[in-house]
């Protein structure tokens, strides 16, 4: 793809919750070795959203700062990926639509296919720029990762969400052309509709993604993919931080690389940071990464970044990026940090009723108490209706 039609990401900006609960508050309760999650796992702390916050509250959180910046104009379109959806007909980006201000003339929808939702979300928002360069979509992947109290995926919970404005000579990161595509029908990880948390084969799912990781990676050389020596940085979608480094070791085996660990760290290391204290934030996940490489990496203008995006049950992609010079100019680092940093540390009590908070289904009035801090709000239920409030 030449210089002069390049489509990509033109700015990103992330948003995560109120409160956080510390692996150790975790350890404690559960009587587990602490190097169990921070060395095991590669986790030190999980988001944990306050009664007042979900994916609506978090998405338009994520996006205010894009539509500050550059205004609503050029935005006809808004893409919200999510796999903890809550409604089953109405795309939760109408809500954020509303919140945000945005106009009229405006498609919206939402996407679905696990973790992978967003990066679907980014392909189609590039096609539609590519028809229309005048146009920018928004792009928001935005997700609660919960499962039951004290099962095994209780310690990779997580929630965030991420927003990129999609368009024509992007500022922050050129997305290239050829993208490997994998897709295979495993039950390693799903979410029927009468059920609130995720059901996950942590084994299976391991796997599946390993599978997934070398499916995507052979059919992009095939397309024309760039050579895996090539990437300055890999950002993998993160279930918990060290399947990241188990990822990158699986596929410098398959293309015949040594897996030594300073090859793993340096095409890993940097891609890490937010995940280890936010958790896992599902489709926001592998995005998260890329803020975290573009935040904490010296200089990577010009350099090529690889992206292998996978959702189970399963779809997976690799695709690549390259960093547009004069991208640091546009971060978001300060804000990145403060986001992670003004969240809230909660005792493993208060967690655990958080946890276990869910609306009542009669359809009657029920406010929610008002924790967060932040500039959007769920302010209750009624009607069957959610009620968001702008602070």
């Amino acid at each position: 793809m030449s210089n002069d039609s390049a489509i990509g990401i033109h700015d990103l900006s992330f948003a995560t919750t109120e409160f956080v609960l510390p692996h150790t508050e975790l350890a404690e309760h559960n009587g587990t070795e602490i190097g169990k999650y921070h060395v095991g796992i590669g986790q030190r702390s999980m988001s944990v959203p306050a009664a007042d916050e979900d994916i609506v509250t978090m998405a338009a959180a994520a996006a205010a700062p894009l539509i500050a910046r550059h205004g609503a104009d050029l935005i006809r379109t808004v893409v919200l990926a999510t796999e903890s959806s809550i409604d089953q007909a109405k795309a939760a980006g109408v809500y954020v639509h509303s919140l945000l201000g945005l106009p009229s003339a405006t498609r919206v929808v939402e996407l679905k296919q696990a973790c992978y939702g967003a990066t679907a979300a980014l392909q189609f928002a590039i096609g539609l720029v590519r028809r229309d360069p005048a146009q920018r979509v928004l792009v928001i992947a935005s997700d609660v990762s919960k499962y039951e109290l004290d099962s095994p995926g209780e310690a990779t919970q997580g929630a965030a969400a991420v927003a990129m404005l999609v368009g024509a000579d992007p500022a922050l990161v050129r997305i290239e052309e050829p993208s490997g595509l994998f897709t295979a029908d495993v039950m390693d990880f799903w979410r029927p509709n009468y059920r609130e948390a995720a059901l996950v084969d942590g084994q299976e799912s391991i796997a599946a993604y390993l599978q997934a990781v070398e499916g995507s990676w052979k059919d992009y050389g095939e397309q024309g993919g760039r050579p895996l020596e090539e990437f300055a940085a890999l950002c993998y979608h993160q279930p918990f931080t060290k399947m990241a480094y188990k990822a990158h070791r699986h596929l410098l085996n398959y293309c015949g690389y040594d897996p030594d660990k300073d090859a793993v760290e340096r095409a890993i290391g940097r891609t890490t940071s937010y995940n280890t204290v936010i958790g896992n934030s599902y489709t926001a996940s592998v995005y998260l990464g890329l803020a975290s490489v573009l935040d904490q990496a010296d200089d990577l203008t010009g350099r090529p970044v690889g992206f292998l995006s996978y959702g189970s049950g399963s779809v997976a992609e690799f695709f690549a990026g390259t960093v547009v010079p004069g991208y640091r100019e546009h971060l978001r680092t300060a804000a990145h940090n403060e986001a992670v940093d003004r969240r809230r540390p909660l005792g493993y009590a208060e967690y655990r009723e958080l946890h276990e908070r869910s609306f009542p289904t009669d359809g009657g009035d029920h406010p929610t108490p008002s924790q967060t801090t932040g500039p959007f709000r769920l302010a209750g239920l009624s009607g069957h209706k959610r009620i968001y409030e702008k602070r």
